[in-house]
């Protein structure tokens, strides 16, 4: 699933990630597109593809063995069989409860991932001398600055971009699902409607906690250049500085990603979860 989401969103989450850190470089979407192609070429789409992967693979894994976990502490709460089949308010508060804890091995990795996607603007504004264009140049410059602990800078912004966020990403996952559903059963959905309501729930992700967003990826991107202020001390400073709609920017091509590297996302996992549920009944 997570593979599934890097391949069909990394060129709109490389734009999003640009334009979030250095608004008044572009104009928009495709002004970020053409000068990317133009100073870099194909290959500035993909960078920061490789801990992409990593972080998509490594966060998704998680995130979804501690939703089926998360799933059964909320039936203990309510008071319900572990067999029963739980509403679709219940099912978003299970996935914000495993985002947590996703949470955990995303930052690292979406850190390297933001530092490599913005590397170019950050020379061409003059913030750094001299770039480190692979993972581990940028790997080994995180930790003779600041250490392991500096893998975590912007983790308090990703927790509050997560654990709302997924809140709204499977509540409407599961809402659209049980739409599409019409009373059957949801697992019988076919193709279509899960490319549907896995956009669906990405789209609804983005909308509630973008602002959040723009200010992690500040915080990661910026801090090569000198330590940052917190997210509070960010947030004001980019308001009072560059006005509300900054924490905006970036918002096209980051709707364009999450609808479609969502459904993406939870086109594979769906499939491959009833492929793997079939070899085990197999056993």
């Amino acid at each position: 699933g997570g593979t599934a989401c890097v391949a069909t969103g990394q060129p709109f989450d490389t734009a999003k990630v640009k334009m979030q850190t250095f608004p008044n470089m572009y104009k928009g979407l495709v002004d970020c597109f053409v000068k990317t192609y133009k100073q870099v070429g194909l290959r500035g789409f993909y960078k920061g593809t490789t801990p992409a992967l990593v972080a998509n693979i490594a966060e998704n894994s998680v995130l979804f063995m501690c939703y089926g976990f998360c799933q059964q502490i909320v039936r203990r709460i309510v008071g319900v069989d572990r067999k029963t089949k739980l509403s679709d308010l219940q099912n978003a508060a299970a996935g914000s409860f495993a985002s947590a804890f996703a949470t955990l091995v995303l930052c690292p990795t979406e850190l390297v991932k933001c530092r490599l996607q913005a590397m170019h603007e950050m020379q061409l504004s003059g913030k750094i001398i001299q770039g480190h264009n692979t993972v581990w140049s940028v790997v080994k410059g995180v930790i003779q600055k600041d250490g392991p602990l500096g893998f975590y800078r912007g983790l308090s912004s990703t927790l509050l971009r997560e654990v709302p966020g997924y809140f709204f990403f499977f509540g409407g996952y599961e809402l659209s699902r049980t739409f599409f559903a019409s009373g059957r059963s949801k697992d019988e959905l076919g193709p279509i409607p899960l490319l549907l309501s896995g956009g669906f729930g990405g789209s609804c992700l983005w909308i509630a906690v973008y602002p959040v967003d723009c200010v992690k990826s500040r915080i990661q991107v910026l801090s090569m250049a000198g330590k940052q202020a917190g997210f509070m001390g960010t947030f004001a400073t980019v308001v009072r500085t560059e006005g509300v709609l900054a924490l905006y920017s970036g918002l096209t091509p980051t709707m364009i990603r999450a609808f479609v590297a969502n459904g993406a996302l939870f086109l594979a996992y769906e499939y491959s979860r009833k492929l793997m549920m079939k070899q085990i009944d197999s056993y």
